[in-house]
């Protein structure tokens, strides 16, 4: 076992951390992927890039995602099916829309954007992002929420962050928005 019974022990006696550090990970791996996809030929590696999506998974997400799955677990204990939609429901109109922002929020800040060219680009970005979300972040949920035992849901959602973080790194990397005058 390894590895993985070394990884669960850790899930146990530091929660938190392990969940962040796990998060950090799998950012900087689906950005890492991003720009290998994207890089043109005369590009270079953007590594403040990569560091700014880790230190997102280490500082935010990684507490963010063991706050509401233990809230979602306390709230609504149960994993039939209707509890379930129930939770991806919560999910898809709390968790999604806060997680999201942050995350183009904080990328962007660290990319030295005012507030109000933050706030522009999340009049942009954000609703296609939840828009798009939406085809593929139930299908994750319901799996995590109906099948995952609750402390390991942020590594499965950390897990189907890689492909939905792909996406994500790419949009946090499109021009500053336009402010409107």
């Amino acid at each position: 076992m390894g590895f993985l019974a070394w990884y669960l022990g850790m899930l146990d006696s530091r929660p938190i951390i392990t969940k962040s550090i796990s998060s950090a990970l799998i950012y900087a791996a689906a950005d890492i992927t991003t720009q290998t996809i994207t890089m043109e030929s005369y590009s270079t590696w953007d590594t403040i890039r990569t560091l700014r999506m880790a230190g997102y998974g280490m500082i935010i997400l990684g507490p963010a995602q063991h706050m509401w799955f233990n809230f979602v677990a306390r709230v609504l204990p149960k994993r039939d099916v209707i509890t379930t939609f129930k939770k991806l429901l919560m999910g898809q109109l709390v968790y999604g829309p806060a997680i999201t922002a942050s995350f183009f929020s904080f990328n962007a800040a660290l990319q030295g954007e005012s507030g109000s060219e933050i706030a522009a680009r999340l009049k942009r970005d954000l609703l296609p992002t939840l828009l798009n979300g939406l085809l593929y972040w139930p299908i994750c949920d319901f799996f995590t929420y109906k099948i995952v035992p609750v402390h390991l849901q942020p590594l499965m959602n950390s897990s189907f962050s890689y492909l939905w973080t792909i996406y994500l790194t790419y949009m946090a990397s499109l021009n500053k928005a336009v402010l409107d005058h």
